[in-house]
C-alpha cells in the first residue's frame, strides 16, 4: 500500500503544510534540518552563484543579439541544483525549461552547455535544438519540448523500463504549474502510481503560467494534493530553501530506489524575471509582487546560512564571483568564435545507413560551394 512521506514533511496539513528548513534570519529550525555536510552545501552555493551569474550573461548576449533566445532560472535555482546534487550517475532527467543546470551539477561542461545557446559547432545536439533546450546524453539528461508537459510521461515511462529491468536509478520529471492541467500531466500520474513506477515528478509552482497567474488554471487548493487522487504520496516544500529540496528530493529518490513508488513534489517557489527573452511579465504581474519574493531570494537565503555557519565571509563571496565571472567570460569567448555545425551533419543520427534519396540530397548539398563566413 502506498503511504505518505514522513509526515514532518507536511506541517498539520498535507494539503496545505510546507516544508521548510532555512529561517529568514538565515538559521535552519533545527526540528527539520537535515544536517547536510559542509561540503554539499558549499558546491550547492557554488552551483547557484554560478547559474545566477550564468543566466544574467545569457539575457545579454540575447539583448545583444547574439543569441536567438533564453528562459532564465533566476529565482529558481534552488529546485534544479538541489536535484543535481540529489541524483545519482544512473538516474535519468527530464527537464522542463528551468532545469537545464541540473546537467551542470552532473558535470556536464559549461563550454559545451554554453555552445547548445550558441547552437554552433561546439554543440553535441548539432544546432537541432533551439537555445535553452540543452541535453546530454553523457549525463542522462533529455531534451524537453516546448510544447508543455511531454516530458512528464516519458519520464515515467522511463521510470516503467528501470523497474521492468531491476534497475535501481529513478526518473525525474519536471513541470511547470500550468502543465498539471494538461492531459500528458494525468496521464503520467495514474501510470506512475498504478505501475509504481521509480520516478520523482516535480512541479516548479512559481506562480505564472506564462501570463496567466495558477488559480487561474486549477481549482485545486494546492498543486501538490493532486497526487492524492492518483494514489501517491504529494510534499508541499519551500522551492526557495536548497536545504528543504534537498531532504525532500532525497526521500523521495530513497523511496522510489527501494520499490516505494513514485512521489510527486509541489515546489512553491517564483520566477523573478520574465518567462523567457520572448516575454515581457509587466504586461501581467506587480512589481510589488516581484519584489515581495525578492526578499525570498533562494541564493540570499543559502548565503545568510552559510555565513552563520561560518562557511563563507566577504573575501571568500568576493573572490567567489570574480573565479566564476572569468570563468563564464572566458567559455563565451571561446565558444562564440566556434563555426557553424557542419552542414553535412544535417544528414545525421536519423538512420544507421542512410537511403539512396537522402544520400542524394547531402551529396547535392555538399556540392554546393561553402556559405560565406561572416
Amino acid at each position: 500500500m502506498i503511504t505518505e512521506p514522513n509526515a514532518s514533511l507536511h506541517g498539520d496539513d498535507p494539503d496545505v503544510g510546507l516544508f521548510t528548513v532555512l529561517r529568514e534570519d538565515g538559521s535552519a529550525d533545527p526540528s527539520t534540518d537535515p544536517k547536510i555536510p559542509p561540503s554539499v552545501l558549499l558546491s550547492a552555493y557554488r552551483h547557484m552563484r554560478r547559474l545566477r551569474l550564468l543566466d544574467a550573461r545569457m539575457i545579454l548576449l540575447q539583448r545583444q543579439g547574439r543569441v536567438g533566445f533564453y528562459g532564465a532560472c533566476t529565482g529558481q535555482e534552488a529546485v534544479p541544483i538541489a536535484t543535481g546534487l540529489v541524483t545519482r550517475d544512473s538516474d535519468w532527467v527530464f527537464p522542463a525549461l528551468r532545469e537545464q543546470s541540473v546537467m551542470l551539477v552532473r558535470g556536464f561542461p559549461l563550454r559545451a552547455f554554453v555552445a547548445q545557446v550558441f547552437g554552433n559547432g561546439g554543440d553535441v545536439q548539432k544546432g537541432r535544438q533551439m537555445p535553452s533546450h540543452q541535453a546530454g546524453k553523457s549525463v542522462k539528461q533529455v531534451s524537453w519540448s516546448s510544447c508543455i508537459g511531454p516530458q512528464i510521461p516519458q519520464a515515467v515511462g522511463a521510470a516503467w523500463a528501470m523497474k521492468l529491468r531491476k534497475d535501481p536509478s529513478v526518473a525525474f520529471g519536471f513541470s511547470g504549474d500550468g502543465a498539471t492541467s494538461q492531459p500528458d500531466f494525468h496521464a503520467a500520474m495514474n501510470f506512475a502510481a498504478v505501475f509504481r513506477a521509480p520516478a520523482v515528478v516535480v512541479c516548479q509552482n512559481n506562480h505564472w503560467s506564462i501570463s496567466v497567474p495558477t488559480a487561474k488554471q486549477t481549482a485545486s487548493r494546492t498543486i501538490a494534493v493532486k497526487a492524492r487522487a492518483y494514489g501517491m504520496p504529494g510534499v508541499r516544500v519551500d522551492g526557495n530553501d536548497v536545504l528543504a529540496m534537498y531532504k525532500v528530493l532525497s526521500d523521495a529518490a530513497e523511496r522510489a530506489r527501494s520499490g516505494g513508488g513514485p512521489t510527486f513534489v509541489e515546489a512553491l517557489t517564483y520566477r523573478i524575471g520574465a518567462h523567457s527573452t520572448s516575454d515581457d511579465p509587466t504586461r501581467y504581474r506587480s512589481d510589488a509582487e516581484v519584489e515581495a519574493w525578492k526578499k525570498k531570494d533562494p541564493v540570499d537565503r543559502l548565503t545568510k546560512h552559510l555565513r552563520r555557519l561560518g562557511l563563507i565571509d566577504d573575501a571568500s563571496d568576493k573572490a567567489l564571483e570574480e573565479e566564476l565571472t572569468a570563468e563564464i567570460g572566458a567559455v563565451v569567448n571561446e565558444v562564440e568564435a566556434l563555426p557553424l555545425p557542419a552542414r553535412q551533419s544535417l544528414f545525421d543520427d536519423v538512420y544507421a545507413e542512410l537511403p539512396w534519396n537522402l544520400r542524394e540530397q547531402r551529396d547535392a548539398l555538399m556540392a554546393l560551394p561553402p556559405a560565406p563566413s561572416h
